[in-house]
């Protein structure tokens, strides 16, 4: 008989982000039950002082880990899932900063928004840190069901229960996905481990018809996590019915998440039936550059166009992981990953900086979303129109800003992986969604504010007819109330950080092929 296991034998630490996380949500849950009334500020202080915190602790602690596996094998740490660990830490405490206004003045949940991003936070921990497929589908259904919740938080909204009732569905059909691709790859290989499924794979003592067929609803599980054609139809209804603070919430921070995932799934378990993975890849990076860019072309709404900006990117993000190995060669896997990591970082900056505006430019009883009410914000809020500035320059790709770097590193690793007729297709494309963002800038900085109408002006509860007007300002190019200094602070920095990292990309680049080469290589 095998010894028992021990303490020791488990490796606590490597689930160490995961506990620290779990205290400080018990933290905040007591606050919210005990002072609920008196101690938001302290509240929101502590949670965002935490997660930055941890972000800081496990950036500095992916240049030195030794990826080590823990809890009998549930878990793993490594450089890249600590780098992925550090952006979803400091991309929540973003989304938090960015809301605290937001939710006041949208009357909604402050200390339930709070705990639910904690919740989708541990979710996303347990989803990089997943060296099993139980601990990977145990993350995923955490961080899920916190975005249920939270899309449904203003519970007096139609409109957000039932993006909340739409997005519940479809994910829970996109789990019978995941599990059914589980259970058959368990059953083809005999296990649920990572590093197992990989050996069986390998040796060929796996079921081939099995594992294609596991292979196959696997990737439509993780195509609907990203949100890639065709399992996209979830993301713009859910981008616009949700609150902007809760569009924020899914649209960053998680992405690191879906992208751990992906790469542990297909790359540490499945490299073996890369040849039938890789290709659907493809079809789903196709398919996803075209309709988020058409689609992108005929939106209002600017979570809409936000949400089509979205599939398109992240078919991009699939083009580099599909060009890591091809031909049973993975020569050029490191930086074709490292490529993919860089992309998934700059997008969730650049998304973080976008919708941020959104919620700073929202006042009560007025939601900052239509494509008009970007008319003269220039002349009406000068910092929120110049940062919006560099962001849509950099979802655009335009040089300098980061997001032009990041699409160029993913176009040479297709390029260097033989797909040149792809990464032109790649670039038309991108040609088109330029469009869409440079339309914005148009109306931000060549229009005129759009006068608002006193007889159809929104309506908030306790507020003057001038307080209404003023509620406007967004729309109507009257004078703006101040920002808030640190969030006007932190929007500054999220919009130069998008720049510097275009001027100066290659710190972070060199980062990423480290953390991926140190975690693949093990």
């Amino acid at each position: 008989m095998s010894a028992p296991t021990t303490f020791a034998d488990l490796n606590l630490h490597t689930i160490a982000p995961e506990i620290t996380l779990l205290v400080l949500l018990s933290v905040v849950l007591l606050i919210e039950v005990f002072s609920r009334s008196q101690a938001t500020r302290l509240m929101h202080l502590i949670t965002v002082v935490g997660l930055v915190v941890v972000g800081i602790w496990q950036a500095v602690a992916s240049a030195s880990l030794v990826p080590t596996v823990g809890m009998n094998g549930l878990t793993v740490i490594d450089p890249m899932g600590a780098l992925l660990k550090s952006g979803a830490a400091f991309a929540t405490a973003g989304c938090l900063v960015y809301s605290r206004e937001y939710l006041q003045q949208q009357r909604m949940g402050f200390g339930e928004f709070h705990l639910f991003a904690l919740f989708a936070a541990l979710g996303q921990f347990v989803m990089i840190s997943g060296n099993h497929l139980l601990t990977i589908y145990l993350g995923i259904e955490l961080l899920s069901l916190a975005l249920y919740s939270a899309v449904a938080l203003r519970r007096d909204s139609v409109v957000s229960v039932e993006a909340a009732m739409k997005y519940f569905v479809l994910g829970a059909l996109a789990s019978g996905f995941l599990l059914y691709g589980m259970s058959m790859i368990y059953g083809a290989t005999g296990s649920l481990d990572l590093a197992t499924i990989s050996d069986k794979v390998s040796s060929g003592g796996a079921e081939r018809l099995v594992m294609v067929f596991g292979t196959v609803f696997l990737v439509a599980g993780l195509a609907f996590k990203l949100g890639v054609v065709p399992f996209h139809m979830w993301v713009p209804d859910v981008y616009q019915g949700a609150p902007t603070a809760t569009t924020l919430l899914i649209g960053a921070a998680p992405k690191f998440a879906a992208f751990a995932i992906t790469i542990r799934l297909l790359v540490s378990g499945l490299l073996g039936v890369a040849a039938d993975w890789q290709q659907m890849l493809l079809v789903l990076c196709v398919l996803s550059l075209v309709v988020g860019n058409f689609v992108a072309l005929v939106q209002t709404d600017l979570k809409r166009i936000l949400a089509y900006s979205t599939i398109a990117h992240m078919g991009f993000m699939l083009l580099a992981i599909a060009s890591g190995v091809v031909a049973d060669q993975a020569g050029g896997a490191v930086d074709a990953y490292a490529s993919s990591l860089f992309y998934v970082f700059i997008y969730a900056l650049t998304t973080l900086g976008s919708f941020g505006v959104l919620l700073l430019a929202s006042r009560q009883g007025y939601e900052f979303a239509s494509l008009d009410d970007l008319k003269g914000l220039s002349q009406s809020r000068p910092i929120l129109a110049w940062v919006m500035l560099v962001l849509v320059f950099s979802l655009a790709g335009i040089p300098p800003t980061a997001g032009f770097y990041a699409k160029l590193a993913v176009l040479e690793s297709a390029v260097a992986a033989g797909y040149v007729g792809l990464a032109v297709f790649a670039v038309m494309a991108s040609l088109i969604g330029a469009f869409y963002y440079l339309r914005m800038v148009k109306f931000m900085f060549f229009d005129t504010p759009a006068e608002s109408d006193p007889d159809t002006a929104p309506e908030a509860s306790g507020e003057s007819s001038s307080g209404e007007a003023e509620a406007l300002v967004g729309a109507s190019g009257a004078a703006a109330a101040a920002l808030c200094p640190v969030q006007s602070s932190v929007l500054s920095v999220n919009g130069l950080a998008v720049l510097a990292l275009g001027i100066l990309p290659g710190p972070l680049m060199t980062y990423c092929v480290y953390a991926v080469k140190a975690s693949l290589a093990a």
